[in-house]
């Protein structure tokens, strides 16, 4: 199943880059799941249907009567749950540029713990019903008309979320902007010294593995087998050098099938070989 970059694929390949941007999705029964890459942060508002949204790390369920706002960064695997079903819902998308100049304008404590999760579920209300009503796609025909209209609607409802969550919500957008490092690097990041394979942390990053091998290398300048390699021997041999175990007790623990490769491996990195680092 390919991935999909939003919202890149809905806007008209003009070279502008547009920070507020509105669009309406239909996910009909043929097409049941779908894999989405989100670059931009992203409000969807449901107005009909229910679905499934899995993250690297979570996963929720919405139907008609909330709505979602997921963070730029995600890989999203979306699944439609009744196939007798229409998932309709409007997706206002929106920079972290305007998000600061916002921030910037009605000020938010800095001192508000994070919140790292990858979304917020908003319950959909009588004026939140009213307000995506108000909402067209007004991206279709960018003017400076529709920027302005988007501009006002934009702080609308985070004014209106902020009144209606309190503390809760100003937290969730304060870690829109304060990220330390993305989803994609949290996943690699925590699975560092596991023994996973390549193919496995790319399943979890719901990317391919080709997709995943030039995204790590876009990230960090280097092949995504040869920096787990380092970061695993160098842990090894910090195992090893404590004496807390021996190189037939870890090889399997840091991604090594048998003994022999792990030696070789080792060797070829420090100059010396495992049994000689324990001694």
């Amino acid at each position: 199943m390919a991935v999909e970059n939003i919202p890149e694929i809905y806007l008209e390949s003009n070279g502008v880059q547009q920070e507020l941007f509105v669009y309406d999705f239909k996910m009909t029964n043929d097409v049941v799941k779908s894999k989405v890459n989100l670059s931009m942060n992203m409000f969807s508002f449901l107005q009909v249907g229910k679905k499934q949204v899995h993250f690297a790390d979570a996963s929720v369920m919405v139907n008609k009567d909330q709505s979602l706002l997921i963070r730029e960064g995600n890989w999203l695997w979306t699944e439609l749950l009744d196939n007798d079903d229409i998932y309709y819902c409007k997706l206002f998308f929106f920079s972290e540029s305007r998000l600061k100049e916002f921030m910037k304008k009605y000020p938010i404590s800095d001192e508000i713990i994070k919140d790292e999760d990858p979304f917020f579920v908003i319950e959909n209300d009588e004026y939140i019903t009213s307000y995506i009503g108000t909402l067209s796609r007004m991206a279709v025909n960018p003017s400076t008309y529709n920027e302005n209209l988007l501009s006002i609607k934009f702080e609308e409802i985070l004014l209106y979320l902020m009144g209606k969550y309190g503390e809760k919500f100003e937290t969730y957008l304060y870690s829109l902007i304060t990220k330390e490092s993305s989803p994609f690097k949290k996943i690699i990041e925590s699975n560092v010294f596991s023994n996973l394979k390549l193919e496995e942390i790319a399943f979890l990053c719901n990317m391919s593995l080709s997709t995943f091998k030039r995204s790590f290398m876009a990230e960090y300048g280097i092949s995504p087998g040869k920096w787990l390699q380092d970061k695993r021997l160098q842990r090894a041999k910090e195992i090893l050098q404590e004496g807390k175990a021996t190189a037939s007790d870890i090889y399997l623990d840091y991604g090594y099938s048998n003994l022999s490769n792990f030696s070789i491996a080792f060797k070829n990195k420090f100059g010396i070989s495992p049994t000689e680092i324990s001694k």
